[in-house]
């Protein structure tokens, strides 16, 4: 897993958004630059559908209530029919090692929110892997958000 670098994440509230608030609806949409190891957040009301490319090596979250508590879930593309099986094991190992990176890089960018809401960082994370390969779509726990605060 790459190492989290505070320096190389920018962040994007969209209007609708406050530091603070709301916290259903709000969304995150993580992309970067294979380029420059750059990491770009953007956090609103809905998924900025913009950001994503062709590659779909984006990562999604959203605030949810789930048996009356937060829980942050996330969703990851590993692909549809445009992937085959081999190069979706590829994406789903590499989803795998650095999803703890863009965990990090959620929290760390939206770090107001945690610290105005303390009890979210006992948060569960939920991640779904999105693909027509029955063994790489899945759902599983990542633990807590207070796991990989920096």
């Amino acid at each position: 897993m790459s190492n989290f670098n505070p320096e190389k994440l920018y962040v994007e509230f969209e209007n609708n958004i406050t530091y603070t608030s709301p916290i259903i609806p709000r969304l995150y949409t993580l992309t970067h630059s294979d380029e420059t190891g750059d990491l770009f957040l953007y956090i609103g009301q809905n998924y900025n559908l913009n950001k994503i490319t062709s590659f779909r090596d984006e990562v999604l979250a959203r605030w949810i209530k789930l048996n009356g508590k937060y829980v942050l879930s996330v969703d990851l593309y590993v692909g549809g029919s445009e992937f085959d099986f081999i190069n979706q094991s590829k994406r789903y190992d590499i989803f795998n090692k650095e999803l703890p990176l863009a965990l990090k890089a959620i929290i760390y960018g939206d770090n107001q929110l945690f610290k105005t809401y303390p009890e979210l960082n006992n948060s569960e994370i939920i991640v779904t892997f999105h693909s027509i390969y029955p063994v790489f779509n899945s759902r599983s726990s990542w633990g807590y958000i207070n796991d990989y605060r920096s």
